[in-house]
């Protein structure tokens, strides 16, 4: 299985010169965790977290402050093509919680984090779960199972035996 096959797209981002309240607004409205910082050029440059803002009660961090005194500078990427375990030994690696997906000339195409790579396991990558098989008793309380084989047993042949 490849990266490109659990990575999320889009991947949302924010400028390095933005406020980190405003980062972590984004966050909030756009269900996330992880942002890729970019330059005024557009340009790559790190990764923001939720953690690196401070969380939920991280307000005194985030006051006065901008995204590029917070965000990650060791930018550690990885390619669509990557398999699953090249991503998850280069998170485990490196320490790092996201990977920035690019492809051709450093054009970011989507995020890897450590949710989409407990997603996947929790689907079963290597072994997909079964699903499960309902059975439907439509002729429930009609005469009981244990019944039937009193009255017709198996592998009995003559007349006397009762279809049921």
């Amino acid at each position: 299985m490849h990266v490109s096959d659990i990575m999320s797209a889009p991947v949302y981002t924010i400028e390095a010169n933005e406020t980190a309240a405003a980062a972590w607004e984004t966050m909030f409205f756009c269900r996330t965790r992880h942002l890729v910082v970019t330059d005024a050029e557009g340009r790559v440059v790190g990764v923001i977290s939720a953690s690196d803002l401070g969380g939920k009660k991280g307000e005194p961090l985030r006051a006065r402050r901008r995204v590029r005194d917070l965000m990650t500078e060791k930018l550690v990427s990885t390619t669509p093509e990557a398999t699953v375990r090249e991503a998850a030994n280069l998170m485990r690696g490196h320490g790092v919680n996201c990977l920035p997906v690019f492809s051709g000339r450093n054009r970011l195409k989507g995020i890897v984090t450590v949710v989409d790579l407990l997603e996947l396991i929790g689907r079963g990558m290597e072994r997909p779960t079964r699903a499960v098989e309902r059975v439907v008793l439509k002729d429930r309380g009609v005469v009981p199972r244990q019944t039937q084989r009193a009255i017709a047993p198996r592998g009995r042949r003559g007349n006397n035996a009762v279809a049921a």
